[in-house]
């Protein structure tokens, strides 16, 4: 075929195009079980980390808490995961495998929510998995609760497109650190979560359900509050239930 015809430069533009698809069809599949054990992972070593910080005590010494950590040491301390029915009723469910993304999508009714039990140095955690919305796109994180399931013992947050040092900030540490110690229960009774509020001037205050927000990311502040009050809101049955159960500490 004459290589200067339009004909070969068209059947050449094919082949190339077909070539290169099955390349990168091969190298996504033959990566997709090593992406997916990055994610399994990285799950564990946020949901550890919410109670341990970023280093975790293994065999009597303390090391960071990297990944493959996570993956080694998840079952010595996380004791339970748990799919709850928002009456806090247990579901034959696989928490773990559970996608928020998905669920809601779903009446808060018909959802599933996953709760992990964890066993650290001698005191339980429960550790609350969330997702919702901020300013473009999707943000999630873990919230774990104290053994009176109303303090709180750490968070990590996380988001798919916020907006680098505004609403990108809420996975830093100094913003995560501001809701140690903050109450997910109002003076009502009613699981409020903690909300991000503009202008806070309430410094150390532990028991307003309010932090201090990041300067110039309101929206993402905002998604920040809304799904910690309605994710945690569906909790309360199950709290309420095992507080009565005596297995809490009351404090």
């Amino acid at each position: 075929m004459d290589k200067n015809s339009n004909a070969y430069t068209f059947i050449f533009a094919i082949a190339m195009v077909i070539v290169v698809a099955v390349a990168l069809s091969f190298t996504a599949t033959s990566l997709q079980p090593m992406q997916a054990e990055n994610v399994r992972q990285e799950k564990m070593q946020n949901i550890l980390s919410t109670f341990t910080g970023d280093s975790i005590i293994v065999e009597g010494e303390k090391v960071e808490l990297t990944r493959a950590v996570a993956s080694k040491v998840y079952d010595n301390y996380v004791t339970e995961e748990l799919a709850l029915s928002n009456q806090g009723e247990s579901k034959d469910e696989d928490a773990f495998k559970i996608n928020l993304a998905k669920q809601l999508t779903l009446d808060e009714s018909e959802q599933t929510y996953p709760l992990y039990v964890a066993n650290y140095q001698n005191k339980t955690y429960y550790v609350v998995p969330l997702r919702g919305s901020g300013l473009w796109d999707a943000i999630w994180g873990y919230v774990a609760l104290e053994e009176d399931v109303n303090t709180i013992k750490g968070v990590v947050f996380d988001h798919k497109g916020e907006t680098a040092g505004l609403g990108a900030e809420i996975t830093t540490d100094w913003f995560q650190e501001r809701f140690v110690n903050e109450k997910i229960y109002n003076d009502s009774g009613q699981v409020v979560g903690v909300e991000v509020k503009k202008g806070y001037s309430g410094g150390d205050n532990k028991s307003d359900n309010a932090v201090d927000a990041i300067s110039g990311a309101t929206i993402t502040g905002d998604g920040v509050s809304k799904m910690m009050k309605e994710r945690l809101k569906n909790y309360k049955p199950y709290f309420e239930k095992i507080k009565k159960s005596g297995k809490v500490a009351i404090r």
